[in-house]
């Protein structure tokens, strides 16, 4: 009996024992190396890591409890792809030990936060997150900052170039990467779908500036819809009545855009609420529905003053001689000289600002862009020529 016990306590512990290494095994060992078998078949042969400031930055959001707030995962869900594009790959975490990927969206997840704003946004954003998103919850971080948000201490610096990373390695694999991650995928088609099929949201830095770039945008006339869309989401910067001083615009370099002194056209307006303003704080806008952004399009050329057009006649030469290499020679944006600026010039087919506008641009130029001042270089009567030349160029 007693020999029998002790083989029976044998038995159980051998088993326990087999029990735990088979546990270990098929729930730790082999989904790990199912895991890394995967990662190396579908990510790009040499992903960036972070450097040493992106490091800091990294151990800045953690103790500032960033992931409280906001994820760096999207999930394989229709809502998720909606909203923030195509699902999180494996790969795209390799560099993040410990996992950051937090677990509520008090705020947006930020897995394509790469390219979405420009460092000086992000700055004002940390330092008075209502001067650019006037229903932000988040709080305010004056403590990474010397008194005003163009004054960032290093740490906050740290942490906006390791927000910079988040996605960076996605859009960097460009078509190339995409097309062997999706020939490496070995899950289900719907998991496949998620991953490779919605738009890469946060690629407005590398997207062509062209119709093809954007879907149309509907018809609307949703004045009331258009009013409280535009209030929630771009009085912060444009203003209330579209001057472009709004709270947040004075730590914004370029600063908004004035949206009463230029006309636009539809396809204008279509193209920057999708692809945003390169260069400039101005995101895309690609989580709204088409008729959100119909409605705010709407308001937004309701802001313009009734101007008639300038005529043609004038300013041909002065503008041939000083203007097209940037702008084209029919005005839209086209120049041999454009792609030289991370600031594209104005398409003035597509943009005619006022009179007013136009002057004051040749005579001081536009703060933050490549635009120089023509004051000295031309005559009062040369700058109100080209200045009136330009608005001939407008196709409404």
């Amino acid at each position: 009996m007693k020999r029998f016990l002790r083989m029976s306590y044998l038995a159980a512990a051998v088993g326990g024992v087999g029990f735990f290494a088979m546990s270990v095994l098929l729930l730790g060992v082999w989904p790990g190396r199912v895991l890394q078998q995967h990662i190396r078949s579908t990510a790009p042969d040499h992903p960036l890591a972070l450097t040493a400031a992106e490091q800091r930055g990294r151990v800045v959001y953690g103790q500032n409890g960033c992931a409280y707030c906001h994820t760096q995962q999207i999930r394989y869900l229709e809502r998720d792809a909606r909203r923030f594009g195509r699902a999180t790959l494996a790969w795209e975490t390799i560099f993040d030990y410990p996992h950051l990927w937090g677990t509520r969206r008090i705020g947006p997840d930020l897995s394509r936060e790469y390219a979405v704003h420009t460092v000086d946004w992000e700055y004002q954003h940390l330092y008075s997150p209502r001067g650019v998103v006037a229903d932000s919850v988040m709080p305010a971080f004056p403590w990474l900052f010397d008194g005003s948000p163009d004054q960032p201490k290093q740490t906050a610096r740290d942490l906006v170039a390791y927000l910079e990373t988040l996605g960076r390695d996605r859009d960097l694999a460009g078509p190339e990467g995409e097309a062997r991650a999706r020939n490496a995928y070995q899950y289900s088609e719907d998991e496949k779908h998620y991953a490779f099929d919605p738009p890469l949201l946060n690629a407005s830095a590398s997207m062509p500036r062209s119709s093809a770039a954007h879907p149309p945008l509907p018809a609307s006339t949703d004045r009331a819809l258009g009013l409280r869309l535009y209030a929630r989401n771009c009085a912060s910067c444009h203003g209330k009545s579209g001057a472009g001083d709004g709270p947040g615009a004075k730590g914004l370099h370029p600063h908004p855009q004035n949206l009463a002194d230029h006309e636009y056209t539809a396809e204008r307006l279509a193209s920057v609420l999708w692809n945003g303003v390169p260069g400039t704080g101005m995101p895309a806008w690609r989580d709204m529905l088409p008729a959100d952004l119909a409605a705010i399009a709407f308001v937004v050329k309701g802001f313009a003053t009734s101007q008639q057009p300038a005529s043609q006649d004038r300013g041909a030469q002065i503008y041939a001689d000083n203007c097209a290499q940037c702008h084209g020679e029919h005005g839209a944006g086209d120049g041999y000289a454009a792609n030289q600026f991370s600031i594209p010039p104005t398409n003035f087919q597509a943009e005619r600002p006022s009179a007013e506008a136009a002057l004051r641009a040749l005579h001081e130029g536009v703060e933050g862009s490549p635009m120089a001042p023509f004051q000295g270089r031309l005559t009062e009567a040369e700058i109100n020529d080209v200045a009136g030349y330009v608005r001939g160029f407008f196709k409404p």
